[in-house]
């Protein structure tokens, strides 16, 4: 037995979480991240340049080619073809080019045609509007309940600390159908429809005005692909294959979306704050290690990083969210280690494994937890 016990293999200490971190430690986290993301600032040039071009060239060449053969979608193969080719296209536009360029990662190239206050991209959600929603609120206040409106979305309980109500109950079925309209899910949330709605204080002048923006370019998007694409294809008898195509590749597009950025927040064990346990003079020092415990990352090869807008390093992403995409696998390796010196959870999966965390997380509090307040009502 006691042979036995001098060999068994020592269990590993548990991870350490946000408030285990002595200030020195903190400090030192701050200063080493720092350091990081200037050496990347500093080395900034022509191959990166080249990345992001030859990434908006291939969208392109994607839209292109695969509107051209659904032209001809009557044949089966065309239909397949095409298709692929535009949904291609519309994860490429959405996620590595368009999520990238509005968060002004290639600001730095002054390139008119590539930069957050001009680029235009194939969604619901008009740029300025995503920018404040996303860039100004959700990345400054990561994971904190009551503040990061991305945490649920306003319409999931995704944590023990967020008071259930029966509404949750069906929440599995509101996660399914906002995957499948996703696009449309996210312009809603931008326009912060569902507080005002729930408020009951009604729409300001500005909301309705953001309103009719929307809804031109909802109206302009589902006119070029469910009427004039189908249009074009008429005269070869493709008309109803084309726009069965295009309803697909929305589809596709709008649940790849859903489910990256679900894997990038809501995993199990992935932290969420409470407003009274951070600091109102938060450091940066803090502020960065919150970002390391409330993201997640995909693990797998280089293409699905592309098409994963590289949101699969969303550690890195929330750590550097000004740093261009193409650079998060290399900084991915000191940051790990950076984890395993402090004794931090480095949240990474493969896809699958992330996406079905993410789903049980959303399927476990859908009913209340054992020793919680229960509200009176939805």
């Amino acid at each position: 037995m006691a042979a036995f016990l001098q060999h068994a293999p020592v269990a590993p200490p548990p991870h350490r979480s946000y408030d285990d971190l002595t200030d020195a430690e903190v400090e030192e986290i701050g200063r080493t991240l720092d350091a990081l993301r200037q050496e990347v600032l500093a080395n900034r040039g022509a191959r990166d340049a080249a990345y992001i071009r030859r990434v908006i060239a291939t969208q392109r060449c994607l839209e292109v080619a695969g509107r051209l053969v659904l032209l001809g979608s009557r044949s089966r193969p065309a239909w397949w073809v095409g298709t692929a080719a535009l949904t291609l296209s519309k994860v490429l536009d959405n996620m590595e080019i368009g999520h990238n360029v509005l968060h002004g990662q290639w600001d730095w190239m002054r390139d008119p045609r590539i930069h957050s206050s001009t680029w235009e991209w194939d969604h619901a959600s008009a740029p300025e509007q995503w920018r404040r929603a996303h860039n100004d609120r959700h990345h400054v206040n990561t994971n904190v309940l009551g503040k990061d409106n991305d945490l649920g979305y306003g319409i999931l309980r995704v944590d023990e600390a967020q008071e259930w109500s029966p509404r949750h109950l069906a929440q599995p079925l509101w996660n399914f159908v906002n995957a499948c309209i996703f696009e449309y899910g996210i312009a809603m949330y931008d326009l912060d429809l569902g507080e005002s709605l729930r408020s009951g204080r009604g729409f300001t002048a500005e909301q309705k005005d953001e309103m009719r923006v929307t809804a031109r370019r909802v109206a302009r998007n589902a006119l070029r692909d469910y009427v004039l694409h189908p249009a074009l294809s008429a005269p070869t008898g493709s008309a109803r294959t084309t726009l069965t195509a295009n309803l697909v590749a929305n589809l596709a597009r709008n649940v790849w979306s859903h489910s990256v950025i679900m894997c990038g927040h809501f995993p199990e064990g992935v932290e969420t704050f409470e407003v009274d346990e951070l600091d109102e003079h938060e450091t940066r020092g803090r502020w960065y290690v919150r970002q390391m415990l409330g993201s997640a990352d995909i693990s797998g090869p280089w293409l699905l990083h592309v098409l994963c807008g590289n949101l699969s390093h969303q550690i890195e992403h929330h750590l550097f969210p000004d740093l261009p995409s193409n650079r998060y696998r290399e900084v991915a390796g000191p940051v790990r280690e950076l984890f395993e010196r402090h004794g931090l959870a480095y949240h990474s999966a493969p896809l699958l494994r992330q996406v079905a965390s993410a789903w049980h997380k959303v399927l476990r509090l859908s009913v209340p937890s054992r020793g919680r307040h229960v509200a009176a009502s939805a």
